[in-house]
């Protein structure tokens, strides 16, 4: 099984316990922060996004010790969690991230940021 398959696994379940697919807020984590509108999962991604950098912290200065790495990993999951339940929010899926990632491989970084600038910049002079 790939992790691909565990991402769209794990999609699926958050699609199903969207509010709008009979997910109840009052027992399911995902339909309550579903229900109460992007605000709450969005304030969410930031705080485990947050989160996520001081666990790398923790690992800069506390060594590359189990436990440190495993608070990353986990903080990591945390924030990939929250941003899937964005995704199911705005009708989108992983496999649209996989994509992109896919688009972009084998470009530099910088040349793909560079890219960006010229395509933004483009388009405001259209508009």
């Amino acid at each position: 099984m790939s992790s691909n398959d565990s991402l769209q696994r794990l999609a699926q379940i958050i699609e199903s316990r969207k509010p709008a697919n009979g997910g109840d807020p009052g027992t399911s984590y995902v339909a309550r922060l579903l229900h109460r509108g992007p605000d709450a999962f969005l304030k969410k991604i930031g705080e485990e996004a947050t989160e996520t950098v001081m666990a790398a912290k923790d690992l800069d200065h506390g060594g590359p010790t189990p436990e440190l790495r495993a608070k990353l990993v986990g903080e990591v999951a945390d924030l990939w969690f929250h941003s899937l339940i964005a995704l199911a929010h705005y009708g989108l899926q992983p496999a649209d991230v996989i994509a992109e990632l896919e688009r972009r491989e084998g470009t530099s970084g910088i040349e793909e940021k560079a890219l960006r600038k010229v395509q933004n910049r483009d388009a405001a002079e259209k508009s």
